[in-house]
């Protein structure tokens, strides 16, 4: 099997406000890829969650890599992510160029699991056919405490028993509790809540804020520093009851073997365009089961369900629906779990109406 050719596009899709302050754009931007065969076989995937100025840039790179994939077999996944990040980085983790080959690696993995027949969760492991999912994409920094508990209520209400709101940009240790203790009374003792910082706070308001924070039963706390500040991590860590999950911002494997090694993180988060695709992503997930410590999924909820299913230690994958605008359909859920396709491949395939009316214009 060989490949004969390639496809790329660019969609801005209509999106909530972003992680921070809102102030990331309204529009989600993804470079959309596929891969064709000469069997017939197109696979499928995306690169983007980058800034809007680096869209140009990121979709250069994704045909410029493509280029150089024509003629290859696209089911030797291995080799090809290790020798277009030895083309394009030199073997380093690098910004736009890891990006790139992500997206180009879940369309290779599409194709992989066409031809063989199989799910990607059964071909990277088959361990499950439905995991757990909580709502994300929602409960913004931006909301006010009557935004926090209506949107929460509404969440419950459409079955979501797990969800995960934003923290790090009030004022005051008081203030920010309170989001906490709204959040709590709105969804009730039964509903799962997670915590994301976005690296908003210090290691010693972090503890403080921490130790105030356990008494309201929050499943993790994500990211409360720089992700770089890894002895800062293993403190708080250590001087905290609730788990700490970590690694979203991190590209390439070596991030992770350090922090499992100085004990940094209790739940490593992996997000599939920095660590290097589905092929790292379960690289990074077995290197978290060797020093038990369960994995869940940053972004991608489509693409990395499949890994989060046929991982031992695969717990929560993040329900972020920016990106489902570009496809026929939605993950599938039935009791607060992501039912896995028996499809081969992702399961999925783009809408192509909608990424005609979701053309980027630029």
């Amino acid at each position: 099997m060989k490949i004969v050719s390639s496809e790329t596009g660019v969609v801005s899709i209509p999106r909530e406000e972003g992680p921070l302050t809102g102030g990331m754009g309204k529009n989600a931007e993804f470079v959309t890829i596929k891969i064709m065969t000469e069997d017939g076989i197109e696979g499928i995937g995306y690169s983007g969650f980058a800034s809007s100025v680096m869209l140009k840039a990121l979709k250069e790179s994704v045909d410029a890599l493509l280029g150089q994939i024509v003629g290859k077999d696209p089911r030797c996944v291995e080799n090809l992510n290790n020798w277009l990040r030895e083309l394009a980085g030199g073997g380093a983790p690098s910004g736009l160029v890891t990006r790139a080959i992500s997206g180009i690696d879940v369309a290779l993995w599409d194709i992989k699991g066409k031809s063989a027949g199989e799910p990607l969760h059964r071909l990277l492991g088959g361990y499950r056919d439905k995991v757990p999912t909580y709502a994300s994409g929602f409960l913004w920094r931006t909301y006010d405490l009557d935004q926090l508990a209506e949107t929460s209520s509404n969440l419950v209400k459409q079955g979501f028993k797990a969800m995960k709101f934003r923290m790090g940009a009030e004022n005051s240790a008081a203030k920010e509790i309170a989001r906490m203790k709204v959040m709590r009374e709105a969804v009730g003792p039964d509903v799962t809540i997670m915590l994301d910082i976005n690296q908003g706070w210090d290691v010693n308001t972090a503890i403080s804020i921490g130790r105030q924070l356990y008494e309201y039963d929050l499943y993790w706390l994500e990211d409360p520093v720089n992700h770089q500040d890894f002895a800062g991590l293993a403190r708080i860590a250590d001087s905290l009851d609730t788990p700490i999950a970590a690694g979203e911002y991190h590209y390439g494997l070596e991030a992770f073997r350090t922090m499992l090694e100085l004990r940094s993180i209790d739940i490593a988060m992996v997000d599939l365009l920095r660590v290097g695709g589905i092929t790292q992503w379960m690289k990074a997930a077995h290197t978290a089961e060797a020093y038990n410590v369960p994995v869940v999924s940053h972004l991608a909820t489509e693409v990395l369900a499949h890994g989060v299913a046929a991982s031992p230690n695969g717990t929560w994958v993040e329900h972020m629906p920016w990106t489902f605008g570009m496809f026929t359909e939605e993950p599938k859920i039935v009791d607060g779990m992501i039912v896995m396709s028996d499809s081969p491949g992702l399961g999925i395939e783009f809408d192509e109406d909608k990424l005609k009316m979701f053309q980027h214009q630029g």
